[in-house]
């Protein structure tokens, strides 16, 4: 099984980005999908999640401003960031806390991060 997070870049503040992840192996179902962000300095934190049937959980910060979604026949999740600020800058990363795939279960997998950089 393997998260293969893509998307990431510069931009300018006011700029949007869309980040996808996808998984492959096998895979049958994911449970929920989220994605975290970890800033120099700073703990990892999470971002955004979304369960499989499409219920959405986003920290106070985004709200408004990023939106998560997913395709579960392509088990990806993207997030769409708009008006994009410098404190968004961050190494954003996929997580998927339970998957189903053809051998087993696999939980807590995390996908490899995304660099973001909001400057101008």
């Amino acid at each position: 099984v393997q998260l293969q997070a893509s998307g990431g870049g510069l931009v300018q503040p006011g700029g949007s980005l869309r980040l996808s992840c996808a998984a492959s192996g096998s895979i049958i179902s994911i449970n929920v999908m989220g994605w975290y962000r970890q800033a120099p300095g700073k703990q990892r934190e999470l971002v955004s999640s979304i369960t499989s049937d499409g219920s959405t959980n986003y920290v106070d910060s985004v709200k408004g401003r990023f939106t998560i979604s997913r395709d579960n026949a392509k088990n990806t999740v993207y997030l769409q960031m708009n008006s994009l600020r410098p404190e968004d800058t961050a190494v954003y990363y996929c997580r998927a806390d339970r998957i189903y795939y053809h051998y087993g279960v696999a939980y807590d997998y995390w996908g490899q991060g995304t660099e973001v950089t909001v400057s101008s």
